[in-house]
């Protein structure tokens, strides 16, 4: 098969940028989890996006919100979306067909709704004057392109360089993902909110184990070895 992925450095520094991301967002969703005020926050009942509200306590969506870390929050979202278009771009080679262009397009509008969830906040100010619709986007925009991004990388696992575990693998997640989805919004849309916070991650974390597996993969490949220079014959030169 062929390769839809580049080769050399670019690729590879693409593939760090791609798996420093989710790193860079767990770490500053654990740091900003840890600083949350009474009571302790729990990632089981607490909405995920409410670690990013900045500013006095608020009780927003139905849930009382004390996030005094939540700038990090915003900030590790706003680096992992950016690191994560512009990984794919360096890893990924439009040039090569269809595949690779729409495996970069998915990056680009998940990257972009990590982006719009991190500067556009889910408070109450923005459900007053309407910003929470970019919020909003942003969010189901990631949830949806980001699982069929890890299914789509698992499909081309054999033309990106990836084993069979971890292209089967990632096929997985991203269904998971998927079908966790519509559980998620039914859980929110009906105001059950029952484990919310759980019926989120389960749509948002194969999202970033899947960059984790495709990017460790492209950033631990051998680069090829530069052919030494062919020497002309003698004759050839006099």
């Amino acid at each position: 098969m062929n390769p839809i992925v580049r080769s050399g450095p670019a690729a590879r520094a693409g593939g760090l940028l791609i798996l420093i991301g989710p790193l860079v967002s767990w770490l500053a969703e654990f740091v900003t989890a840890a600083a949350w005020q009474g009571p302790p926050y729990s990632p089981f009942h607490n909405w995920v996006s409410h670690l990013g509200l900045t500013g006095p306590p608020q009780t927003a969506f139905g849930q009382v919100a004390d996030s005094p870390l939540g700038a990090v929050m915003n900030t590790g979202w706003v680096v992992y979306g950016i690191l994560l278009a512009v990984g794919a771009f360096l890893v990924f080679d439009p040039r090569k067909g269809v595949r690779p262009t729409i495996i970069v397009i998915l990056a680009v509008l998940a990257g972009a709704g990590v982006d719009l969830v991190g500067i556009f906040q889910g408070s109450n100010a923005n459900v007053d004057n309407g910003l929470i619709a970019l919020h909003t986007l942003g969010a189901q925009t990631v949830m949806l392109a980001g699982n069929v991004m890890a299914i789509a990388t698992g499909a081309n696992g054999a033309r990106i360089g990836l084993s069979r575990r971890r292209s089967t693998v990632s096929m997985a997640l991203g269904t998971a993902g998927l079908i966790a989805f519509p559980l998620f919004m039914a859980d929110a849309l009906t105001g059950w909110m029952w484990n919310i916070g759980l019926l989120e991650r389960a749509v948002i974390y194969p999202i970033m184990i899947s960059h984790a597996l495709l990017a460790s993969s492209i950033a631990a490949r051998r680069l090829p070895a530069t052919p030494p220079p062919t020497l002309l014959p003698t004759h050839a030169t006099s």
